[in-house]
């Protein structure tokens, strides 16, 4: 699959002719972590849809091992982020809010510089470390990722659908919430909806950086703005690809957090109307192709063997924007909420030779990559939520993963053990239902019979209650909880 060979003929003193890359082998493999934004668990061909055309993800799936049963840390962007690159809880490390969802421009805060990242545990270890894409944990300089571990960063800092021009902004807004005009807070919301069904470049100024580590200094720089969201993919792809030349003879972590699938949708004029799945089908089809082409540059130059592969999601689809939205597939509702479908997230894990291949239906969590990930670099995580999934993926031995925590603005609101799974609080997002409910008794779903969460089996499964309520008691117990850095903004806000 993808296989671009670099034809060897050595005609000196052998004379013979090899069409294989010659394999760089060293003990630390190479990590490339793929990261869309919204994807939804229905939104590949191997996990269901009928007409978002992936090969190259499902050549990936096919040879190394998909998960079924894989989740994020937290059902929006910026805390989810947090969790994949420290293996916390976003209550553990503060990268939550009650208030606010999600980190905005102009935010002073960011990233805490106690925390350990992946990439600064990785450069520990020797590894050369990247980020190509969306960061979205901090965006003043003092919060940059170059700050926090990677020696290279090119990619905007927040999500694309964020500075809007000639609308109000974040300030004004919350000044409204706080004021409690809720209506008029509403009116402007809607409003903009248009907008994100008929995206013009010029509806946002979202910068595009290059920031370099250079000795105890940084180069920061402004390459773009506003950011042309068309041809985002394609630059990502391009400087994913030069990154992995350049330190080819070093182990390295290449991070490529893409803008896409969130709204507003943007693709190249070579994918417009090429997926049967209309616009957002064309956006999909398009990541496909950035993996297709990164994962051919590493099979090239001979890296493949030695480079661990992961592509999943950041949350799950945003079903707010309709058919510029994603899907769950069988799983229930999207984006914001804790139901199956916000947070069970596509997963593939990709390394030949190395990985067992396998459908793997054990319970996973982007929480567990960066444990998995030191361990295979020679060192371990410490004060981390994530359990190594090393054994899982060489040996399909079963995952050590047997519970999971479903937060949503720092409140936990379900809990899952085994195939069972509790729900104390249920509420949509978005304004979509259903309404916020606080269970007096709390409803239970056996997801391997019913992933779609449809059929509460509480009141015939007592004793299964009781056993998860003790162990989501236990999990609280453990919890060490941190002030919600986003909050911090409102601060500024209150008379």
């Amino acid at each position: 699959m993808m296989k671009l060979w670099i034809v060897v003929c050595l005609t000196v003193m052998l004379g013979s002719c090899s069409s294989q890359p010659t394999q760089i082998e060293r003990t630390q493999p190479n990590i490339v972590i793929l990261f869309a934004d919204d994807l939804g668990y229905g939104d590949l061909a191997s996990y269901g849809h009928p007409y978002i055309r992936t090969p190259n993800l499902d050549d990936l799936a096919a040879e190394g091992q998909r998960w079924t049963d894989f989740y994020v840390a937290a059902p929006v962007c910026s805390p989810s982020r947090g969790a994949l690159m420290t293996g916390k809880l976003p209550n553990r490390t503060g990268l939550y809010g009650r208030q606010i969802n999600v980190m905005f421009p102009n935010d002073t805060v960011g990233m805490p510089y106690d925390e350990e990242t992946l990439a600064e545990s990785l450069k520990n270890q020797g590894y050369a470390t990247a980020i190509i894409g969306k960061w979205h944990l901090g965006d003043a300089p003092d919060f940059y990722p170059t700050r926090h571990g990677f020696d290279y960063w090119y990619g905007s800092p927040y999500s694309n659908d964020m500075d809007w021009v000639g609308v109000r902004g974040f300030e004004e807004l919350m000044t409204l919430a706080a004021q409690g005009k809720m209506a008029e807070l509403q009116a402007e919301v809607t409003a903009r909806q248009p907008k994100y069904f008929d995206p013009k470049l010029e509806y946002w100024n979202v910068p595009l950086i290059r920031s370099e580590r250079n000795g105890k200094g940084f180069t920061d720089e402004i390459v773009e703005r506003p950011t042309d969201q068309r041809t985002l993919t394609k630059r990502y792809t391009s400087e994913a690809i030069q990154f992995i030349e350049r330190k080819k003879n070093d182990p390295f972590l290449l991070y490529v957090p893409y803008n896409m699938p969130h709204t507003p949708i943007f693709r190249s004029d070579a994918f417009v109307d090429k997926s049967l799945g209309g616009r957002y089908g064309d956006v999909i089809e398009e990541l496909d192709w950035s993996v297709g082409k990164i994962v051919s540059k590493l099979e090239e130059i001979g890296l493949a063997k030695n480079t661990l592969v992961i592509f999943t999601s950041d949350n799950g689809p945003w079903r707010a924007m309709q058919h510029h939205g994603g899907s769950s597939g069988l799983l229930r509702d999207g984006k914001g909420t804790t139901f199956e479908g916000g947070m069970r997230v596509p997963a593939i894990f990709w390394w030949p030779d190395s990985i067992d291949p396998a459908v793997v239906s054990d319970i996973g969590s982007t929480l567990d990559i960066h444990a998995t990930v030191l361990a295979l670099a020679g060192t371990n995580a410490t004060n981390t939520d994530g359990l190594d999934l090393t054994r899982t993926l060489k040996s399909r031995a079963p995952s050590p993963r047997q519970g999971l925590a479903y937060y949503r603005g720092g409140e936990l609101r379900a809990f899952r053990k085994g195939p069972y799974k509790l729900h104390l609080v249920t509420e949509g997002a978005y304004n979509l239902p259903p309404k916020r409910t606080e269970h007096e008794n709390p409803i239970l779903y056996n997801l391997m019979d019913d992933p779609s969460e449809q059929f509460d089996i509480a009141a015939e499964n007592p004793e299964v209650v009781a056993e998860l309520l003790r162990a989501l008691e236990e999990h609280q117990q453990g919890m060490t909880e941190q002030p919600p850095i986003f909050d911090q903004r409102l601060k500024v806000l209150q008379p």
